[in-house]
């Protein structure tokens, strides 16, 4: 999907062609959309592309006066009833006179600046606009960090009072979200320092200032991502042992049961047999002394493992 935007005036206003400060937004874009932005703004096809690979790894590029940011943006996705957190690429490309945006998928923070719902937003304003954009995804990535940690609170209160698969695995799914998003803004932050060296970005204090605070909010997500991922390592092994534990207290009550049930099964066992010379053999009331012993070892037997239990 190919959106021509510009701002006049203070209002954001969609065009139908490419104008001088207008701002392209490419999201998921079409074979003829690249190839149509590519003629007309003599943009390299590398840079186009490199937001559509979700493997590729933040960078910032110059290469004939055009200048590529990609960094990552969290995304959060519905699966089986419960939000899934990941991470995908996101291009931002700097030309003499307009500035484009590459997306794999339609996002929040794209949705706001299409808005006009961004404070001092102007598609004028080249630079001011890419650090506005890198000032919002690193807020997403905090809002998107602390559902994370809510979300955990939540499935560990349900754990304490059932221990099923489906809160281990949503433990799992929000700790993987946790491993993308610190492996994002980590490459997110080499992206940052660079910008504050690179003489192709002309700053003027206002946008260095607001680089400043981009950088300590993704310096703050970093942490805060590094400190829940730990508290959920923690946790994953704390609730792994609940249930080792329950499965050993599980398993010692089987073996006294079986301890227990032995004693009669062996002693029907041998007198199960036909052998004239067993105690008992003719009486006729053996059925009932033997019955009564076995009760009789049985009991004495459970005693004896209560007693070791509870002393």
């Amino acid at each position: 999907m190919l959106n021509i935007f510009k701002t006049v005036d203070k209002n954001l206003f969609k065009l139908e062609k490419i104008e001088d400060d207008a701002w392209i937004s490419l999201v998921n874009p079409s074979e003829e959309e690249i190839d149509f932005i590519k003629e007309q703004l003599n943009i390299d096809m590398d840079f186009l592309r490199a937001a559509l690979d979700e493997e590729e790894y933040s960078r910032i590029e110059v290469e004939d006066e055009h200048v590529l940011i990609l960094i990552d943006m969290p995304t959060a996705d519905k699966e089986d009833e419960h939000l899934f957190y990941s991470t995908l690429p996101f291009a931002i490309i700097l030309t003499e006179k307009n500035i484009v945006t590459v997306c794999l998928k339609d996002s929040y923070i794209i949705d706001q600046f299409e808005k006009n719902s961004v404070r001092s937003f102007s598609t004028t304003k080249r630079y001011r606009f890419v650090l506005q954009i890198l000032f919002k995804i690193s807020k997403r990535f905090l809002l998107y960090l602390k559902q994370v940690d809510k979300m955990s609170s939540e499935v560990e209160r349900q754990l304490h009072r059932s221990m099923r698969n489906r809160e281990l695995i949503q433990l799992l799914d929000l700790e993987k979200s946790l491993v993308y998003f610190t492996t994002a803004l980590k490459g997110n932050e080499i992206v940052l320092e660079k910008m504050m060296k690179l003489d192709a970005i002309k700053l003027y204090e206002e946008d260095e200032d607001l680089l400043e605070d981009v950088i300590i909010e993704n310096k703050q997500a970093i942490e805060m991502a590094t400190i829940y991922s730990n508290i959920l390592s923690g946790m994953m092994d704390a609730f792994a042992s609940v249930i080792s534990n329950n499965l050993n207290v599980v398993m010692k009550v089987l073996t006294s049961i079986t301890v227990v049930m032995a004693i009669p099964t062996m002693i029907a066992s041998f007198y199960g047999m036909n052998v004239a010379w067993l105690p008992m053999a003719t009486n006729p009331n053996a059925f009932w002394v033997i019955l009564g012993v076995s009760g009789g070892l049985s009991l004495g037997a459970a005693l004896i493992l209560i007693f070791k239990r509870m002393f």
